[in-house]
């Protein structure tokens, strides 16, 4: 029978975890509630008007949370830092802290590394624009401060099941989501490969692979040569370098006694965990003999390494894990107490009631300790008002403390301390303004001859100019970058009236130029100040990104314009 990438999972005898050690271990997380007493709307605190920011700013429960467990009960997650309503409201650079938690948040992922916090957050560009957007924000994971920010296309692919860093190599990996991803041969002339497949493949293929992440451009390589398709929940790699991911799961029986699943044959069910090789992407699997139950015949099957479920059932939205540094075996997880399904008042086996989901436990989550020698799993304790975490790491010994190289930085010899605003204009450098936060600043910007004035963005975001003039938004972040770029006048009649019928903007970003307003079939040109051509593309959409490199003065052509930008 051949083996492909999928695996089949085999019964076997429960296994129990070793005892848990009575030490305290204070966790974080980057969290939000799961459930609210009136509903699912997140609950928000009214501060005031704030004029600099130009809105009203409330405090809501987005933020860093810390819990201590003992290895058999958790404690009541809390804010930290804190955040008082008193030490807040009237203070200018406090009251934009706390409006920034309103966007610590990573439904498509998060991590953290050496005291730094990176989200990752989709969303759509608007309600009428089928173009999913992610925010991406990094954040100082002490003192909660937002550090950068910027948009980034659909096309970068960050959805994920988790991202950690890898102490052996000092890199970061996560297991991404992807979509149109091209697969070998071996995987599509499979002819079981498309079997549990939905009809719709418009958007491509769309499974997770294990990807490296560079979290100073946001560039995710994908490892894995195919794609997996369970529901992976959970990605965590230990102080050994060993990668694992947590899928969703459920049952059809009631729990045991010890409030474990088992199935008709007594195998524990549920939750799956799973080994990756970071080398090759791939999940650790072993042979071993099976049979057919119909034929009798008996073939070699390919399985997992862990035979067994954790016998704990889940849920297939967003939870997180994490190893210590000092304990390499045992892997926390905040997780579902269940599948979101079980025994109905009738005695049926169906999805669990809203009505009654305070008493059902339908949005109730937990902490998990999962022995990754066995597979195994207890449950520590259900978790206070039900948190929810996108990223997870043990507070003072995770295993990317000392970390010796920063993956946060820029590409740049930015300073480390302070708030700056990067200026991007220059043809041999960038200058550096040191700025305030909550302030607005106001810059007058003029072309060389032969150029005009093409764009301006802050952050990734277009600014409108009004007679070369330019104010940014209240600065929130300790680093922002301003780019600043000009386009060439016609040389000749027909070249100046072509550029002045094409629509086209070149947009600067932290991680290139974004197309906008061209035309499915144009082709971007992009040389280096001496003319050197280092990047063609032919567009098939009217927008698109261009990866470049960061400190490098670029002449782009496209749709009639010659524009010059300075990363």
């Amino acid at each position: 029978m051949k083996s492909n990438i999928r695996t089949v999972l085999l019964g076997m005898s429960v296994m129990m975890l070793m005892p848990a050690s009575a030490q305290n271990v204070t966790l974080k997380g980057v969290g939000h509630n799961n459930r609210y007493n009136d509903g699912e709307q997140m609950k928000s605190t009214y501060v005031g008007w704030n004029s600099e920011l130009g809105k009203a700013v409330f405090i809501v429960d987005n933020g860093i949370y810390s819990m201590t467990t003992d290895g058999t009960s958790l404690s009541t997650p809390v804010k930290d830092p804190a955040v008082n309503i008193e030490d807040v409201r009237g203070k200018n650079e406090k009251e934009i802290w706390v409006s920034n938690f309103n966007m610590m948040y990573g439904n498509s992922g998060a991590a953290y590394i050496h005291g730094k916090l990176v989200t990752v957050m989709s969303h759509d560009e608007s309600s009428t624009v089928d173009e999913q957007l992610f925010s991406v924000r990094t954040w100082d994971a002490k003192t909660g401060n937002l550090l950068s920010t910027q948009v980034r296309p659909k096309s970068d692919r960050l959805e994920s099941a988790g991202m950690a860093y890898n102490p052996k190599d000092g890199k970061v990996y996560g297991l991404f989501y992807m979509t149109g991803q091209s697969l070998p041969e071996e995987i599509t002339s499979d002819p079981d490969y498309f079997a549990d497949q939905d009809d719709d493949m418009t958007d491509g293929d769309a499974g997770y692979c294990i990807c490296t992440i560079d979290l100073s451009t946001m560039k995710v390589t994908p490892i894995t040569p195919g794609l997996y398709y369970q529901n992976f929940v959970t990605f965590a790699i230990n102080s050994e370098g060993r990668a694992f991911a947590l899928t969703s799961g459920g049952g059809s029986a009631p729990e045991d006694a010890d409030g474990k699943l088992r199935d008709i044959n007594g195998n524990l069910v549920g939750a799956n965990l799973f080994e990756f090789d970071l080398t090759t992407g791939l999940m650790k699997t072993k042979e071993v003999e099976a049979k057919d139950p119909q034929t009798g015949e008996t073939f070699t099957e390919t399985v997992s390494i862990f035979e067994h479920g954790t016998g704990y059932s889940s849920q297939p939205k967003r939870q997180a894990a994490c190893f210590s540094k000092s304990n390499p075996n045992k892997m926390y997880w905040i997780g579902y107490y269940n599948s979101g399904k079980g025994y109905n008042e009738w005695g049926s086996w169906s999805s669990l009631s809203d009505k009654d989901w305070r008493t059902n436990h339908k949005y109730d989550t937990a902490l998990y300790e999962v022995d990754i020698t066995t597979g195994d799993a207890t449950r520590v304790a259900l978790v206070d008002n039900r948190w929810i975490f996108s990223a997870l790491w043990v507070d003072g010994d995770d295993c990317s403390d000392d970390a010796e190289v920063d993956p946060f930085s820029h590409g740049s010899d930015k300073p480390v301390e302070g708030t700056y605003i990067a200026l991007s204009h220059a043809e041999n450098g960038s200058i550096w303004q040191q700025a305030e936060i909550g302030k607005q600043y106001t810059y007058y910007l003029e072309a060389s001859e032969g150029w005009t004035l093409h764009s301006v963005t802050f952050n990734g975001t277009e600014l409108d100019v009004t007679d070369n003039t330019v104010t940014t938004p209240a600065v929130g972040a300790a680093f922002s970058q301003l780019i600043v770029t000009f386009e060439q006048n016609g040389s000749s009649d027909a070249r100046m009236m072509e550029a002045q019928k094409s629509q086209v903007k070149v947009l600067g970003t932290a991680n290139g130029v974004h197309i906008a307003n061209a035309a499915a079939g144009d082709v971007v040109s992009v040389f280096t100040a001496d003319g050197k051509l280092v990047r063609s593309v032919k567009l098939n959409a009217q927008s698109a990104d261009i990866a470049l490199n960061a400190r490098t003065l670029y002449i782009i052509r496209v749709g009639g314009k010659t524009v010059k930008v300075r990363l």
